[in-house]
């Protein structure tokens, strides 16, 4: 081989080096990252607010004796349920029996002497016709006989209070529920209308439950409820359950039965009352719970995964969603609130928008994505808000 090849050799060698190396050089198409999404459908959500409270018996009677004397005996078990009329205590009866018979005795005598003197009466008025007897005396003998009978009804009535006191001497139950303990002995002495109960008797087969709510939440909630934006959930009463102190839900739901008028000034709260089944006597007054009060629904809610919302320096929420030409979006959001795993969203996303959900890391606004449909987890129907 002349000269002359040798160098077209050479040349066709590095041509061929230059273009294989051109070719491994080139860059490789970038891949379309793929991500999740979730279609934005409005949900049926209804509000629950979860706020702590108090037990409190539906009725309380603190058991006071209404004469005085001597404990004789008790006639029940401390602790146990009791019914209205149920003798409790049994006071010393004894000058209360005397009372009672001096009454009696009293007012036989008054009826024995009334009819005498109406006799009397009765001839002076024939006598003073036939000038017999003076008008004086006749007048006399009927004022007699009137104010016999006015005793009659003095003793009538002396007699009946003898056997009022009598009959206090038995303590009875003023209402039906559970007893505590006794504050006294038999051999106690005991006076009318005394300062210290014998025994306190609460009714439990129903009880309170005494909560506070904020007054800026009560004025949110009445505001949503006059723009729409949740109704009330039928026309009764809101529904209450309880979660009792070791996290446990109580099986019985209740009422919601008022709101007091009046906002405490130290703490900027209002008393919500309620009133719950207590059937097995499962909760005692005084016990904390935290009760759960259903609030109203919403129809149309539009919720967020908790995953899919970012919040910018300042605190604003964000998410990003994937628009008709498959480039994302990034979109202003106001969340509300929490329900469960999502955000309760008020402003920003719109039914039918494709929110990623998923691989958020991988994209940027503007970015064309691919995007893969995730079915939402909970069922609309059942969604509950509950935390603040």
């Amino acid at each position: 081989m002349g000269f002359r090849g040798w160098m077209v050799a050479i040349g066709t060698a590095a041509l061929l080096a230059g273009c294989e190396r051109g070719t491994a050089e080139a860059p490789a198409e970038t891949p379309i990252p793929e991500v999740a999404i979730q279609v934005v459908q409005p949900q049926r959500v209804s509000f629950t607010t979860e706020l702590p409270g108090r037990t409190s018996a539906l009725l309380v009677s603190e058991v006071r004796p209404q004469v005085g004397g001597i404990i004789l005996k008790r006639e029940f078990v401390e602790g146990s349920d009791v019914e209205a009329g149920q003798v409790l205590y049994r006071i010393d009866p004894a000058t209360y029996q005397a009372a009672l018979d001096s009454a009696r005795a009293s007012l036989a005598k008054a009826e024995a002497d009334v009819t005498s003197l109406k006799a009397r009466a009765e001839r002076y008025r024939k006598l003073v016709v036939a000038n017999a007897v003076s008008k004086q005396e006749y007048d006399d003998a009927l004022s007699s006989y009137n104010a016999a009978v006015a005793n009659i009804a003095l003793n009538t009535a002396e007699v009946k209070s003898a056997e009022i006191n009598l009959e206090y001497t038995r303590i009875t139950a003023p209402i039906s529920g559970r007893i505590g303990k006794s504050i006294v002995t038999p051999g106690a002495l005991v006076t009318a209308g005394q300062g210290t109960p014998l025994a306190t008797i609460q009714e439990l087969d129903r009880i309170y439950v005494d909560v506070t709510q904020s007054s800026a939440e009560y004025l949110r909630l009445k505001r949503d409820l006059a723009e729409g934006r949740i109704r009330k959930d039928g026309a009764g009463q809101a529904k209450v359950t309880l979660l009792l102190e070791d996290s446990s839900a109580y099986p019985h739901e209740g009422a919601l039965q008022f709101s007091d008028v009046t906002v405490d000034q130290t703490t900027g709260s209002i008393t919500l009352r309620a009133i719950v089944p207590n059937p097995d006597h499962d909760l005692l007054p005084g016990m904390y719970v935290r009760a759960v009060l259903e609030e109203g629904v919403n129809e149309k809610a539009i919720l967020a995964p908790q995953r899919a919302v970012t919040r910018t320096p300042r605190g604003d929420a964000t998410a990003l969603v994937v628009g008709a030409d498959s480039k994302v979006e990034e979109r202003q959001l106001v969340a509300d609130r929490i329900i469960g795993s999502n955000w309760l969203i008020t402003s920003g996303l719109n039914p039918g928008d494709r929110l990623i959900i998923d691989g958020l890391q991988r994209v940027r606004p503007g970015a064309t994505v691919k995007p893969l449909v995730q079915q939402q987890a909970a069922d609309a129907g059942a969604l509950q808000s509950g935390d603040r």
